[in-house]
């Protein structure tokens, strides 16, 4: 379960954040993970309350914000979203599209009780 070792990443960030800030409880965390990720979130939501005991954001919420899928079509070079890495471009229908986005995973923001 790659889930825990992002969310002990996650943790490393929000420990060091919250001792730059004099912060003592984090009640919410906002991520945004793109689409193609590969994240699990029912798994990353049990490492998530794993991980953070004991720290700034024990008992905290874990809200997850989902990004699209982004690929560069070069059959009609627009930009467009696309639900599944293997779509065709929803303008035009074509086959060739270089991902752009939707792989991404970063903290948005924390939340100060």
């Amino acid at each position: 379960m790659h889930e825990m070792s992002l969310c002990e990443g996650m943790r490393h960030v929000i420990e060091e954040q919250a001792r730059r800030h004099n912060i003592a409880q984090i009640s919410q965390v906002r991520v945004e993970i793109g689409r193609f990720a590969g994240v699990e979130p029912d798994a990353l939501h049990f490492a998530f309350d794993v991980v953070m005991r004991g720290s700034p954001a024990e008992g905290a919420a874990l809200v997850i914000l989902d990004l699209p899928g982004r690929a560069l079509c070069y059959d009609c070079m627009k930009e467009v979203e696309i639900m599944n890495r293997l779509d065709p471009c929803p303008i035009c229908g074509g086959g060739k599209l270089l991902p752009q986005g939707g792989d991404e995973m970063r903290i948005k923001d924390l939340e100060v009780a």
